[in-house]
């Protein structure tokens, strides 16, 4: 399939290992000139170098390192047609560890950039009449479970991404939310406790995994992929999980 993707100029955020770096992938397999934003400058060149795209060392978790993000890719690039929010940040493990401060620093390290990556690329967006903003939210947004602060910033992120859809869609912007499940690259929080405690992986493989094994970036990234194209024109709104049936949610 023809995703019409040849030539757009697209920005991921956090997009030097995992999701991200899958989705860059992705996007630059079908020829969009990918411009990669995370925090650390070696890894931002490496993988820019290795898809023949652009780097951009900033702190996203800040108004100033989004507004370079976008400055520096767009004076590059060109304008930004497509914008993938993929930063997420993790705060407190239940409700033991969990208060007010790990609410704000979810929602920071969440909704905040994805909100104000959006607001800066949106302008330009509409005014062309064509754009596509993709959010990485996760299934424990969509449904409760997980870290609760975590949960809280991704039920937000799809909120925003649903009303925003709404706002801008008569200009030729859609908005959509990719919603992963448990996913497993190397280095990962899963390969992490995949090593620490097999077992009770296995144990949690088998019992809330119907396709019997964690999902892989790839498989989010092609979500992704088709979500940014020409092909997904129709699509607006919608929060796609991408769990191999993980979540129970029948929304």
């Amino acid at each position: 399939m023809e995703l019409g993707l040849e030539g757009r100029v697209a920005l991921v955020s956090a997009a030097t290992k995992g999701i991200g770096l899958a989705i860059a992938e992705a996007l630059a397999a079908e020829g969009a000139r990918v411009a990669v934003a995370a925090r650390t400058e070696a890894d931002v060149k490496r993988v820019a170098e290795e898809l023949g795209g652009h780097g951009v060392a900033a702190d996203l978790l800040t108004s100033s390192g989004c507004r370079v993000a976008v400055e520096d890719t767009e004076q590059v690039l060109g304008p930004i047609e497509i914008l993938v929010n993929n930063l997420g940040i993790r705060a407190g493990t239940s409700w033991q560890d969990t208060g007010p401060e790990q609410f704000s620093v979810a929602l920071a390290g969440n909704l905040l950039p994805a909100v104000q990556l959006s607001e800066l690329v949106l302008p330009g967006m509409r005014k062309r009449r064509w754009g596509r903003i993709v959010v990485i939210a996760s299934i424990w947004g969509r449904e409760a479970g997980g870290a609760p602060a975590y949960n809280a910033a991704k039920s937000a992120e799809i909120s925003f991404a649903t009303s925003l859809a709404r706002e801008v869609a008569a200009d030729g912007v859609t908005v959509n939310c990719v919603a992963p499940g448990s996913i497993l690259w190397e280095g990962g929080g899963w390969d992490r406790r995949l090593k620490a405690d097999p077992e009770a992986i296995r144990e949690l493989i088998e019992r809330e995994m119907p396709l019997g094994r964690f999902g892989r970036p790839q498989e989010v990234a092609n979500v992704v992929a088709f979500l940014c194209s020409e092909r997904a024109s129709l699509v607006n709104g919608a929060c796609i999980p991408v769990d191999g049936g993980q979540s129970r949610s029948n929304i």
